[in-house]
């Protein structure tokens, strides 16, 4: 299965490879030492769950390495390519040396893009480290949504929906990079354009463990009432710029609607908790 992803990343890279050679490079495993294996300087992967770690270093200890890292050679040792979590578990273990696919990868940009294809294609990426993978694909190696898709094979839909998950705000990015939060709740949240609401909901994700369609339903109606909003006569600058200043305070949507004699200013809250929140910033 390892070496059916490898010969897939492979071939998407240079696609006029021969299928002999792909298998020829495949089979290239050695036994190397691992105070050669430079780190991988393209690592998609920026959270490593120390839990996982540790039960991957326990069972490397009791059955050995069945999967093998990938590497590339470099003039005074190795770069690794795959594996740095097997690597990792390896060096805790003290142990000298390593099975790995020893692949032939001349330039910087091949081989930034085999260990962006080979990470993404493992299954135990967390879906921030994916999108911002698919993000230096797309910028380093200057290619299209389209042509992402084609090489790690997805949709090109669900490349374009990783992708949005870089513009929720921080809070809630290091919430899925965790699993905190789901894929599911992030979805609904990336189809709301106020930052504020995002994070409010995602609050009530966080402490009240709602399930995703009831954040479908507040995101719902939360696209109602700017329906009706953008029906509305158009407000003078001085309301707007006091409700962007009354949400900002409160974290919270904000509404000032006025009449004749005066007005009315709505907070909108979603849960009880949120409430006791915004009373007290009232006191």
């Amino acid at each position: 299965m390892v070496s059916n992803r490898l010969g897939r990343g492979l071939r998407a890279l240079i696609p006029d490879i021969p299928e002999e050679e792909s298998e020829e490079r495949k089979s290239s495993i050695q036994n190397i030492d691992v105070r050669k294996i430079k780190p991988n300087p393209f690592q998609p992967r920026e959270f490593f769950n120390e839990a996982a770690l540790d039960e991957l270093k326990n069972s490397i200890a009791e059955k050995g390495i069945i999967q093998p890292i990938t590497v590339r050679r470099v003039e005074d040792g190795y770069e690794l390519i795959a594996g740095e979590r097997r690597l990792r578990a390896v060096l805790a273990l003290t142990l000298d040396s390593i099975p790995a696919y020893v692949l032939k990868v001349d330039s910087d940009t091949e081989m930034l893009e085999l260990s962006l294809i080979e990470n993404i294609q493992r299954e135990d990426l967390n879906p921030i480290d994916i999108a911002r993978a698919y993000n230096k694909l797309l910028v380093d190696c200057n290619l299209t949504q389209e042509s992402v898709a084609k090489r790690v094979g997805k949709e090109r839909s669900t490349v374009a929906n990783f992708l949005r998950l870089l513009k929720l705000p921080v809070p809630i990015q290091e919430s899925l990079k965790t699993g905190e939060l789901n894929m599911g709740h992030a979805r609904a949240l990336i189809t709301i354009d106020d930052q504020a609401l995002q994070t409010n909901i995602w609050k009530k994700v966080i402490d009240d463990k709602i399930s995703v369609r009831d954040v479908e339903r507040l995101v719902k109606q939360n696209k109602k009432n700017d329906s009706k909003a953008n029906v509305e006569i158009e407000k003078p600058y001085y309301l707007l710029e006091a409700e962007e200043k009354l949400r900002s305070f409160y974290g919270t949507q904000v509404r000032i609607k006025t009449g004749k004699r005066g007005g009315v200013i709505e907070i909108q809250f979603y849960s009880n908790d949120e409430l006791e929140r915004l009373l007290e910033l009232m006191h």
